[in-house]
């Protein structure tokens, strides 16, 4: 039996194995360093300094519980291991569960993103169809003499596109950044939905005229 016989008897996990192993190496490192001075106890008495018998039996028990220790701390080492694999398995099993928790709010977001995005392709239908309604309208505006009549095609859509726009989270995946600017480009400026004419290349300057030889 050591001095922490009993917390050993009780302890369960890794932790509490860890505890008890710390004090159980206190008493060791301890018991090594008595044993130093018990051995030079027993030199003396050799000599007529001292009792020769109880030297000896003093060291005797000094080495026993050094070897009980020895063997208590490596039982103690392998119930450590048992524990941590119990725990690792127990954490990995609540890890599962987890997942499964969130593979099915995840189902349920891709559900609710499908929706939504069928829902805003009925939206950009409609506005479609508007949008050249409108511009019919304006054509035969501009056929009439009635510029004034005109409605802004553009003005329009930047007066509907304006407003905050949510945050980018911070660990959005690449693909999750693909998706956004792809949702972003149809409400921003030059966007899929905003196509502007693309601008010519400046011209450099006026041609040179070639030089002639002179005869």
């Amino acid at each position: 039996m050591t001095p922490h016989a009993e917390a050993l008897g009780k302890a369960r996990t890794a932790a509490d194995f860890a505890a008890v192993i710390a004090l159980l190496d206190t008493d060791l490192s301890q018991a090594v360093a008595s044993r130093q001075g018990l051995k030079q106890a027993e030199d003396r008495a050799i000599f007529g300094d001292g009792d020769l018998a109880a030297a000896r039996a003093a060291l005797d028990d000094c080495n026993d519980t050094i070897a009980a220790l020895e063997k208590t701390i490596a039982a103690a080492n392998g119930r450590q291991a048992t524990a941590a694999q119990t725990e690792a398995r127990a954490d990995i099993e609540a890890l599962a569960e987890e997942t499964e928790g969130k593979a099915a709010l995840l189902g349920a977001r891709w559900c609710a993103a499908r929706r939504l995005v069928e829902e805003l392709r009925q939206e950009l239908f409609e506005a479609d169809a508007l949008s050249r309604a409108i511009a019919t309208a304006n054509g035969l505006f501009d056929a009439a003499s009635l510029p004034r009549l005109k409605v802004s095609l553009a003005a329009t859509r930047r007066a509907a596109m304006a407003g905050p726009r949510a945050a980018v989270p911070a660990r959005l995946s690449r693909a999750g950044l693909a998706a956004d600017r792809l949702l972003l480009s149809l409400i921003s400026s030059g966007g899929a939905l905003d196509p502007r004419p693309s601008l010519r290349a400046p011209v450099s300057g006026a041609a040179k005229k070639p030089k002639t030889r002179r005869g």
